[in-house]
């Protein structure tokens, strides 16, 4: 068996869970590969098949790997897909979904202030990335999102690319090489103020959903802080459990 698994409390599987995705975050298996077979695999760690196979699962739930049936697993990669269904729960009221389309308001660095320091785990007054933008959906703007992330591990990410692309979690794993593995959100009402009037045209006091939402890489460290306030007129939000 390969040295990098040592017996433990914890279950063999999940041991070789987390080798494999040490190597993952290693990049030695980087975003869109496929990864090598499981009887390759449950012999390179001396484990069975079935132990391996229950090993790779636990990655495939965690939106880590992906099997694709008669060609092998590959290591996820961001798409407008995965972003639309995995990250995204703003629908219609029919339920359907449709990927929104950004327009850039704020693009900027400034100091993180108290709240976005706690959640992105830095110390207040640290340089971080603003981007404030609207995003429509069926062409009609339906959310007004700010985000911040840390300017240290998004370098010129204020000026570089020139057009910010519609989804951000590709942008972060193609030009920095960080993926957003999972996201923890909290939902709040809220009441519409002069922002929302101006960029969602709602009235001052009109009922508004506000989500914050912090994302986290495969290693459980913080990359994004997003508040995102969205009409409800014609919008709902929707998580399957």
């Amino acid at each position: 068996m390969n040295t990098d698994v040592t017996p433990a409390y914890r279950p063999l599987y999940q041991q070789i869970k987390e080798v494999l995705l040490g190597r993952i975050v290693s990049g030695e298996w980087a975003p869109g590969t496929f990864i090598p077979s499981e009887s390759a695999l449950s012999q390179e760690y001396g484990v069975s098949v079935g132990t391996l196979r229950k090993a790779l699962d636990a990655l495939v739930n965690d939106h880590v790997v992906i099997r694709h049936h008669g060609k092998g697993t590959v290591v996820a990669t961001h798409d407008a897909d995965r972003s639309l269904f995995q990250f995204f729960h703003i629908v219609r009221h029919d339920g359907n979904r449709c990927l929104p389309i950004s327009r850039v308001l704020v693009r900027e660095v400034r100091e993180a202030n108290a709240t976005e320091a706690a959640a992105l785990e830095i110390k207040e007054g640290e340089c971080v990335v603003h981007i404030r933008r609207v995003r429509e959906l069926d062409g009609k703007p339906a959310l007004l999102e700010d985000l911040v992330v840390s300017s240290a591990l998004f370098p010129a990410m204020e000026r570089e690319p020139e057009t910010l692309p519609n989804t951000l979690y590709q942008l972060y794993q193609q030009r920095f090489g960080l993926s957003v593995a999972k996201a923890k959100e909290t939902l709040f009402a809220v009441a519409a103020g002069k922002a929302e009037q101006e960029h969602l045209g709602v009235m001052p006091g009109t009922p508004l959903l506000e989500i914050h939402r912090v994302a986290r890489n495969l290693q459980g460290e913080v990359l994004e802080f997003r508040i995102s306030r969205c009409e409800t007129q014609q919008h709902c939000y929707l998580n399957e459990l």
